[in-house]
């Protein structure tokens, strides 16, 4: 029974991957979400004391409304960038901070790394519960982590062998094309990550 929870736990883990799951928000990722609704609010000051239309004002005074849920999301920065002016705001120091945290937003867990965390934290609790199942749970976790790189290198080299050998890519695609969809799709899964 303990066998077939820890392989439905992995087998999702592969099968949804890390896509849906984020790092926390960095320090830069805070500091340029409190300035994006610095921004928003001098520009929504800009555009009332400029007379703008009232639907640009309207369309500035929503945007700084919605720039603080980010705020309440990603939480509020340790250091604060200095944004009191738009001189300020525009300041290259705060184009390179949102550049930097835009990077940031892209990155994601390594679907590898996370299983190894599954694995490592099941093994950890398979100790504390000691006694023979524990001792079974530990043999049987490590030796699925083990197949688990296995199936990582094997991925890797058979992507590189498709690149290296591009004459063979059909002949090689051709012989996988029996795996069932679910294999098909935990190894489309890995590759993309």
């Amino acid at each position: 029974m303990k066998k077939f929870l820890v392989m439905v736990v992995l087998t999702g883990t592969l099968l949804a991957g890390c896509e849906s799951l984020r790092f926390a928000p960095s320090e830069g990722q805070k500091q340029n979400t409190w300035l994006h609704n610095r921004t928003a609010a001098i520009a929504a000051e800009a555009v009332r004391s400029e007379g703008g239309s009232q639907k640009l004002q309207s369309l500035a005074q929503l945007s700084e409304l919605q720039s603080r849920a980010f705020i309440c999301y990603y939480g509020l920065p340790k250091e604060f960038p200095q944004a009191e002016t738009a001189e300020d705001v525009l300041a290259e120091s705060n184009i390179q901070l949102a550049q930097s945290a835009l990077r940031e937003s892209a990155d994601r867990p390594d679907a590898f790394a996370m299983t190894d965390s599954v694995f490592d934290l099941a093994i950890g609790i398979s100790a504390l519960l000691g006694g023979v199942y524990g001792t079974r749970a530990i043999r049987f976790l490590k030796d699925a982590r083990v197949k688990t790189q296995a199936l990582k290198e094997i991925i890797a080299g058979n992507e590189l062998f498709k690149k290296a050998n591009t004459e063979s890519a059909g002949a090689f695609k051709q012989a996988q094309s029996s795996q069932s969809p679910q294999t098909r799709q935990i190894v489309a899964q890995l590759k993309s990550s």
